[in-house]
């Protein structure tokens, strides 16, 4: 019984062990949204100040947990009044909330590559749950670091009312439904 014990002991440390992190490369990342303007345009932007890391110990990176933090005042539209406005107690107040981040609970594999990844969104001081869509490519060796390299493209749709961004902004001037998406490559570390 004392060897079942020790046996199951390693087991236990090696799969711990095993855990990798991969941290994103910012340089071939990009952290997006898009929004509907009056109805009848959509305008994007994204966040040009973030940080990512997966971890997995899993090689189809079905155990993976996923953690993020944007900075909020990094966030661009190829505007600067807009961007102002948006950095404004309007919408992001980025004096009083100065990331946005996620966090993953859990990983549901729906697919070859596919996964459904739910997390906790926190936004404008405000956290919610939300499902996101992944897909995963890779792994590949880059050819110039010489390490490992895996890709997610993340897609999901929230509320901005959720987050009470833009409160007195109606629907048919700004969406309240908000398109995220996030192409992230990430190196093993």
């Amino acid at each position: 019984m004392k060897k079942v014990s020790i046996l199951m002991t390693a087991l236990v440390l090696s799969a711990a062990s095993y855990a990798q992190t991969w941290n994103v490369d910012k340089a071939h990342s990009k952290l997006g949204f898009t929004v509907t303007h009056l109805m009848v345009n959509d305008v994007d932007g994204l966040f040009k100040t973030f940080d990512a890391t997966v971890t997995s110990s899993k090689p189809d990176f079905s155990d993976a947990q996923f953690s993020l933090t944007a900075q909020a005042n990094s966030i661009f539209t190829d505007n600067d009044k807009r961007d102002e406005h948006l950095k404004s107690p309007d919408f992001f107040d980025v004096q009083n909330n100065p990331t946005v981040t996620f966090q993953s609970t859990s990983l549901k594999k729906e697919g070859d590559k596919q996964y459904k990844l739910t997390g906790d969104l926190t936004m404008h001081g405000i956290t919610k749950k939300v499902v996101l869509d992944v897909s995963y490519k890779g792994p590949i060796t880059n050819p110039m670091s010489k390490k490992q390299d895996v890709g997610f493209k993340i897609s999901g749709k929230i509320k901005r009312s959720d987050f009470k961004i833009g409160d007195k902004f109606p629907d048919a001037m700004v969406s309240d439904e908000v398109t995220l998406s996030a192409n992230g490559e990430f190196i093993q570390g």
